[in-house]
């Protein structure tokens, strides 16, 4: 595609979000009451943000131009942000992480795979050589150390020489047995052709009647086959069956896939370029135009103190470094409108002295009437969307795109390299600021002569003793600071600590999944079991929608993870074999984080005793933060909130980390982009209220139902190796195995099809009996299991508030509950007291 082309997609786009943006102006004005139609409302919004955040992804990895892209950028996170706000506000009022937009999708005829999340591609491409710096040095340390894992697969046992000669004997001796077997039945075969021949006697053959025989074998086969074909064509022609060479990838998209890399590569260039002509121009523009903006500037402010001497009397006080020097009052004003706001100014700090004496009369009368007028608003309470932090940054990029792209003439720029107007623009403001400070020292000077000169007046000497006063102070205060926030390895480097963290196996490398690779299914009957009143159970497509949105997109975007809702936490669980540990490997994956492992088992008899605990944290979350994004990962997380250790993993300590987690998760801020997850197979062992406590998202990751199950043995067969011929009945290993989990899937199909296997499908082509035999040997997940696990999810804080609301009082008792806890806490007050 063209310059051309994708300058259209992002007008188009910009198009799209600006109408988008006027309507959530006007809803937001707007409160409403209806629960559904303000649903309905939220997934609108949603579903065509999405849609814009992947035209906004394509366009920003694919347009060459360098300023463009830096304003693209910019809109691309705030809609990611926004995305995540309308994702939070749709949970607190369904009350539950999964939602089902059915009816919507129909309305904007949309088809349910565009509800996909993408993950930007810039999250990698921007980072990728600071990444493979950091696998390079985890792989050495770990082949150092001795831990590497892949030297330890690739080792055999020798075998001695008698034992091979044996071998090789014995496989010799069977060949030749073969070759005797089949030589002895080619000349029995011959023998009894002969016997019946004589049996029979010699018949004369008739040539017509050979010549008919032959003639009827060859139209049937050529019948047959005629037949097949047009059937085939019927079937392509119906929709029911794809067409030749479907999966072939066409040289089109082979061609389109070579132009992406190269404008890759252009843009590297163009990038180049531009940060050179921002350091060329700025020289430029302080040689030409420099002395003119300093005279420009004195001529400013001495034409102040004149005016202001003129009508005030007195030159006036030259503002401070502090708070901005000059530019606080030339602040894109004239002379003239500055003498003006200093004469409005004295009027309204009159007027206000005389308003605050007002108001401190009246507050106790106001205090009583507002006593009064708040149990009616309880009363009629009116759903209002919740305040964004990233509806301001999008409207700023609008407006923009409005006024610097919309409508900007680009014929001279054909190969879209930067535009140097633009960067002179921004450059005369960052000079002009460069400039007033050094023009403000000579000012202030020049003023000081002033007052001496004309008024014979001197400057008081400022008294040193307040201000080292308040430096004790703030030094002080930053101490404090300093004893909740010790650094137990200040000697350290971080290097070294890192090859500390590897060599005791705490830090890990992670596994090269993407998300891609957790397959799954749309859920077609959300909707319609919901208005049943039946809980669906999520489908495996929505549980990667909650990866997504939970831990990718915070992590892989600084500032998306700065405003967005902050989740510091997560859990995820399900039975064994559905991929929660391939989850977490796709997070690091798509991030290019960093992956720690505090699982019990992983850190039991390392950094023994309280401080030994304490220093183990400390290192890791250290490394986390300055090597950010990081995921610490807590394998079998329900053993740190056990109810009772069982005897045999006493030894490990597996609660070592219970009372340590909390405090953690208040210490993390926006600015940390470390995520902690959590994986558990049986969380009715924990806890469950300071389980919850820790993990503020949970996500139940259920077994494949039989739309996931169909597409996972279709990809998983092919991915393997596999050819899918009619012989193989996908739709039936999909419904004999259900109750059966990824793994299973995974494990059958790799032990089925073997490289002799793989071999033999041109002549044997696979059939669904192979992988029914290898999959009765495991025992799947049965339904009252996942019962068990959605009996677990009701108790938990979401759940119950679901519950809640679907039985119609959950507001009321959760009003109750807050002013149970505001008595309690008020008479606890008083026995302090």
């Amino acid at each position: 595609m063209s310059h051309a082309m994708y300058n259209k997609m992002w007008r188009q786009t910009q198009e799209a979000l600006n109408s988008l943006l006027d309507k959530e102006s006007q809803n937001v004005i707007e409160p409403q009451k209806n629960q559904v139609f303000i649903f309905q409302m939220l997934a609108t919004f949603y579903i065509k943000y999405v849609q814009i955040f992947r035209n906004l992804d394509n366009v920003y990895d694919q347009i060459v131009h360098p300023q463009k892209r830096i304003l693209i950028r910019k809109i691309l996170d705030s809609v990611m942000g926004r995305i995540l706000e309308l994702k939070n506000d749709m949970v607190e009022l369904e009350l539950t992480e999964f939602h089902y937009f059915d009816d919507i999708l129909q309305d904007l005829k949309l088809a349910p795979q565009q509800l996909d999340i993408p993950i930007p591609r810039y999250f990698l491409r921007e980072k990728l050589e600071a990444i493979k710096g950091r696998e390079k040095m985890l792989a050495q340390i770990l082949a150092d150390s001795g831990l590497d894992v892949s030297d330890m697969k690739t080792t055999v046992k020798p075998v001695p020489v008698e034992e091979a000669v044996k071998l090789i004997q014995i496989a010799e001796r069977a060949r030749q047995g073969r070759l005797r077997a089949l030589f002895m039945k080619q000349i029995y075969l011959q023998e009894y052709r002969a016997k019946q021949a004589r049996l029979l006697g010699e018949q004369v053959a008739d040539a017509g009647a050979a010549a008919l025989r032959i003639q009827k074998v060859w139209r049937g086969f050529h019948q047959c086959k005629k037949t097949e074909k047009e059937r085939e064509e019927e079937m392509v022609f119906l929709g029911m069956n794809p067409p030749p060479r479907f999966d072939e990838v066409s040289p089109t998209i082979l061609q389109a896939e070579k132009v992406d890399l190269l404008r890759i590569d252009m843009q590297v260039k163009h990038e180049e370029r531009y940060q050179d002509a921002l350091v060329t121009i700025k020289n430029d523009l302080r040689l030409i135009e420099g002395p003119d903006i300093k005279e420009n500037l004195q001529d400013q402010i001495r034409h102040w103190f004149i005016e202001c001497r003129n009508l005030t009397g007195t030159f006036p006080n030259y503002p401070d470094v502090e708070d901005g020097g000059s530019a606080v009052i030339f602040s894109n004003k004239t002379p003239e409108q500055v003498i003006e706001d200093i004469l409005t100014n004295q009027d309204d700090e009159e007027k206000n002295k005389k308003k605050k004496k007002n108001k401190e009369k009246k507050k106790p009368k106001e205090k009583e009437k507002k006593g009064a007028k708040e149990k009616p608003k309880e009363e009629d309470e009116e759903w209002k969307m919740s305040p964004s932090a990233f509806l301001q940054s999008l409207q700023e990029g609008n407006n923009l795109y409005k006024d610097m792209w919309m409508n900007k003439d680009e014929s001279w720029n054909f190969l879209q390299d930067y535009d140097p107007e633009l960067i002179k623009q921004e450059k005369r403001k960052e000079l002009e600021a460069e400039i007033r400070v050094q023009v403000d020292e000579l000012m202030r000077q020049e003023l000081k002569n002033l007052k001496l000169a004309v008024n014979k007046e001197k400057e008081l000497p400022v008294r040193e003793g307040r201000k080292k006063g308040k430096q004790k102070g703030g030094k002080g205060k930053k101490g404090k600071k300093g004893k909740k926030d010790k650094d137990l390895t200040a000697d350290r480097t971080i290097e070294s600590l890192y090859k500390e963290l590897v060599e005791k196996g705490l830090l890990i490398q992670a596994l090269k999944v993407n998300l891609s690779d957790y397959i799954g299914e749309y859920s077609y009957l959300g909707t319609t079991l919901r208005h049943l009143a039946i809980e669906p159970m999520p489908s495996l497509l929505d549980v990667r929608q909650l990866i997504t949105l939970y831990g990718i997109l915070p992590l892989g975007s600084a500032t998306v993870h700065e405003k967005a809702p902050l989740v510091k936490s997560l859990l995820l669980v399900g039975p064994s074999g559905v991929g929660k540990k391939m989850l977490v490997h796709a997070i690091c994956t798509e991030t290019g984080a960093n992956l720690f492992n505090l699982s019990s088992a992983n850190t039991a008899g390392k950094y023994p005793g309280k401080s030994g605990l304490q220093m183990m944290l400390h290192v890791v979350f250290k490394v986390a933060r300055q090597l950010q994004p990081s995921v610490v990962w807590i394998e079998d997380t329900e053993k740190t909130f056990y109810k009772k250790v069982p005897n045999a993993e006493k030894q490990n300590e597996p609660k070592r980390l219970k009372k340590q987690l909390p405090k953690l998760l208040k210490l993390l801020q926006p600015d940390d982009r470390i995520l902690i997850v959590g994986t558990t197979q049986r969380p009715f062992d924990a806890e469950l209220q300071s389980f919850c406590k820790v993990y503020e998202k949970i996500i139940l990751v259920p077994r494949p139902d039989y739309a996931s199950r169909y597409v996972l043995w279709k990809q998983i067969i092919q991915r393997k190796g596999g050819t899918l011929t009619k012989a193989l009945n996908i739709s039936c290993l999909a419904k004999v195995t259900d109750g059966f989990t990824q793994g299973h899937i995974v494990e059958v199909v790799k032990d089925v099809l073997t490289e002799r296997r793989i071999r033999q499908q041109f002549r044997k082509p696979l059939t669904a009996g192979e992988f029914i035999t290898a999959i009765t040997s495991m025992s799947p997940v049965y339904k009252e299991e996942e019962d068990c696990f959605k009996d677990w999810y009701d108790k938990t804080p979401l759940g119950k508030r679901r519950a809640l609301s679907l039985t119609g009082g959950g507001k009321e008792k959760e009003k109750e509950k807050e002013k149970g806890k505001g008595k309690k806490k008020g008479k606890k007050e008083k026995k302090k007291k």
